[in-house]
């Protein structure tokens, strides 16, 4: 599976996917429970790197004093919104507003995507923004910006 950048706009970001062949209505059943997971999961904040304190920790874990004051003063990293995926063939897109998460949520998605092809549903490709050219991208209407 090829990872590749485009141009990025954190508040107006296409994704798109290239499968191996035409993915099957449970496969894509799969693929979209996934894209929600990790949506909500930005939207509540989960994905703010200034506040990884147990991975910082790194692997002396037992009887760790967590700082809950650390916690509270990080500022909020919260996706803003989500696009519904969209099929065409072998190819899938969607529509990410990132809001001030922080881009540990690319690499969480790059990262379950990865396993992803190699168990079930085998991608060829993941491009993170730009547009593709034999695909017509509009503003997407729920764009802030």
């Amino acid at each position: 599976m090829e990872v590749r950048f485009r141009e990025v706009d954190p508040f107006n970001c296409w994704l798109w996917l290239r499968f191996q062949d035409v993915p099957s209505q449970g496969e894509r059943k799969y693929l979209d429970g996934i894209l929600d997971s990790w949506y909500v999961i930005g939207r509540l904040g989960g994905f703010n790197a200034e506040n990884l304190q147990v991975h910082e920790e790194s692997d002396e874990l037992s009887y760790m004093t967590y700082d809950n004051s650390q916690a509270n003063s990080a500022m909020p990293a919260l996706m803003h919104n989500i696009g519904q995926i969209e099929y065409n063939d072998i190819w899938a897109r969607f529509w990410i507003d990132f809001g001030t998460s922080d881009s540990i949520c690319i690499d969480v998605l790059i990262n379950v995507l990865s396993k992803l092809d190699s168990d079930l549903l085998r991608l060829e490709e993941i491009i993170i923004g730009g547009i593709n050219e034999d695909w017509v991208v509009d503003k997407h209407p729920d764009s802030l910006f």
